[in-house]
């Protein structure tokens, strides 16, 4: 069981942040939390925790900036949360009527600390989570097995590695998947339990053997291809919100493949920036060449 959801750290004037209760539906009732919720099939993260802000709290905001990208599992469900910074830009604040959330407050540093909150909203802010206990709500659980799946969404990680030479890492998709051929930066999906950030090491390790250090949360960006043909052999509508990092790699080696025969990577190699700008390349990994040569023209 996984989602991928967005959620928005807002702050007025005074230093009070903005938080939302769970409702009698909500997962954790009576429980606060950071306003924001599931994002939708084809949907931007960043749209995402607009939307649920105008439907929680009557509030139009505008995301300025990206916060952290983090997940956690409760009750078996796995959830990608991405958490961003926003701002009020208009609207009255008022509740939410027949939704998971039932009560909308601007709350003050001092007052955090009494009350229950959903343990991601507490880290967030800085304060220690308090385990969930209790049975899973009945609306959680495991949905039946689909053996021909039209459509899925699909959370990744990737990072733009480096090493001091300025070289960047590329890993080529291997037949089969889609955009075979093409290089790519390496990553891939996390697993169940799994947090973003040590998804993209084990998938260095898998794809590249190369070991690195995470640096920073770049972006966070999505991508939909309603026809995407891979293994299973047929159209699927695929999803993929993507978290992407930058990566150092102090000690290079020869790049291999060392995950199991039959995936997604055929083989990786280290390139300089004018060599890979010529390789047909993905979406993200054009977009890191774009912004590895912006970086380098602007320090010189």
């Amino acid at each position: 069981m996984r989602r991928i959801a967005a959620y928005g750290v807002c702050r007025n004037g005074e230093g009070r942040v903005l938080l939302v209760r769970g409702s009698a539906i909500a997962d954790l009732p009576g429980v606060w939390q950071i306003p924001g919720g599931g994002i939708e099939h084809g949907e931007h993260p960043a749209d995402a925790v607009v939307r649920e802000f105008a439907e929680e709290t009557g509030l139009a905001v505008a995301v300025t900036a990206l916060r952290a990208a983090v997940s956690d599992v409760l009750w078996g469900l796995h959830t990608d949360r991405v958490i961003y910074d926003v701002t009020v830009r208009g609207g009255s604040l008022r509740d939410e009527l027949d939704g998971t959330t039932d009560l909308a407050a601007w709350v003050a540093p001092g007052e955090l600390a009494g009350l229950a909150l959903v343990p991601f909203t507490a880290e967030v802010l800085g304060l220690a989570p308090e385990p969930v206990t209790g049975p899973a709500p009945a609306h959680i659980s495991p949905p039946p097995v689909d053996p021909r799946p039209t459509r899925g969404q699909r959370f990744a990680a990737y990072g733009v590695a480096t090493d001091p030479a300025g070289r960047l890492l590329l890993t080529q998709i291997a037949d089969g998947y889609p955009g075979a051929g093409k290089w790519h930066l390496p990553g891939g999906g996390t697993d169940h339990g799994e947090q973003p950030a040590t998804a993209l090491l084990r998938e260095l390790a898998e794809e590249t053997d190369q070991v690195g250090r995470i640096s920073e949360l770049l972006d966070v960006t999505h991508m939909r291809n309603p026809r995407a043909v891979g293994p299973e052999g047929y159209p699927i509508d695929w999803h993929a919100v993507r978290a992407t990092y930058r990566v150092i790699v102090d000690k290079p080696d020869e790049p291999r493949v060392t995950e199991a025969a039959g995936g997604s990577t055929a083989r990786a190699g280290w390139f300089d920036l004018a060599e890979a700008a010529t390789l047909p390349l993905t979406d993200v990994a054009a977009a890191a060449v774009s912004h590895l040569t912006a970086g380098l023209g602007s320090t010189g």
